[in-house]
């Protein structure tokens, strides 16, 4: 299933935050998206889901098997969210609920969209978390998220977003809090997911070594447009928009396949309305 967003605006308060995203993210293929905070990529993932904030109003498409997304009310969107398209938050600590077991959290909307029964719903769940390589499975669903790692939280949230078999998965920034070993085992985790269950996933991150690990795909967000998009190879080895070779270059070390030294990124023209965002 490929979700296809068009022509997106966003607006809140009067100002308008996306200029017109034009996106694909297809099944089976990892689609990165990728810029520096403030540059609408968290706010792109939050518009396919209707989770703006109040008062935001919206254009454009963002299609999903021939439904146009912003045209369904609250209700309707309710059945899409975590049935269709899933989102992984940046933070676990704070998007699982400290109080309910991982068990609770993981078959609380299992039994709501697929109609299962309590133990059927358990028997998932333990598959869930064993496909998600959380040791010990009978043994963590019964425990609260404060007793886990953050490389452990991001799993099971991930393995939550996974529950009710959506065909798009978001993931925002999934590895940031993550240190460099544990980054790379959840990014593995996604990009095996994506390969084994066909998800087309959106991967929203503002570290383009991520996008060289895992993406198929890559776009380039400035100021709330897309500025480029291409195969992974193509915009990390040859990017054509300065932004994101600005971006490249401002990379510690090395740059991302080009084996250039990296220098600071120009602050000039790098926020909406000239102030920082």
């Amino acid at each position: 299933m490929t979700l296809t967003i068009s022509a997106l605006k966003v607006s809140i308060g009067g100002s308008e935050i996306l200029h017109g995203v034009d996106l694909e993210v297809r099944a089976g293929r990892v689609h990165g998206l990728a810029g520096e905070s403030g540059s609408g990529k968290t706010m792109t993932g939050l518009a396919v889901l209707g989770l703006l904030p109040h008062g935001s109003r919206t254009a454009g498409r963002i299609e999903l098997a021939g439904r146009d997304l912003l045209g369904l009310s609250t209700k309707e969107l309710n059945v899409v969210r975590g049935a269709e398209i899933a989102m992984v938050f940046q933070d676990p600590a704070t998007s699982l609920h400290p109080m309910l077991t991982v068990g609770r959290q993981l078959t609380e909307h299992m039994r709501h969209h697929l109609g299962l029964g309590a133990k059927e719903a358990r028997a998932r769940a333990l598959e869930l978390l064993a496909k998600v390589r959380i040791p010990g499975p009978e043994a963590a669903i019964d425990r609260y998220p404060h007793q886990f790692s953050g490389g452990m939280r991001q799993r099971i949230a991930i393995a939550i977003a996974l529950a009710c078999e959506p065909k798009v998965l978001i993931a925002d920034e999934p590895t940031t809090a993550l240190d460099v070993t544990v980054q790379a085992g959840v990014l593995r985790l996604l990009r095996g997911l994506c390969d084994d269950l066909g998800l087309a996933v959106l991967l929203v991150t503002h570290d383009l070594g991520v996008m060289s690990a895992v993406a198929d795909e890559v776009s380039v967000m400035k100021d709330g447009l897309v500025v480029e998009t291409g195969p992974r190879g193509q915009v990390l080895r040859e990017p054509r928009h300065p932004y994101t070779r600005a971006l490249l270059d401002a990379l510690p070390g090395e740059t991302v396949g080009t084996g250039t030294p990296g220098r600071e990124t120009p602050g000039q023209d790098l926020t909406l309305g000239g102030e920082p965002r």
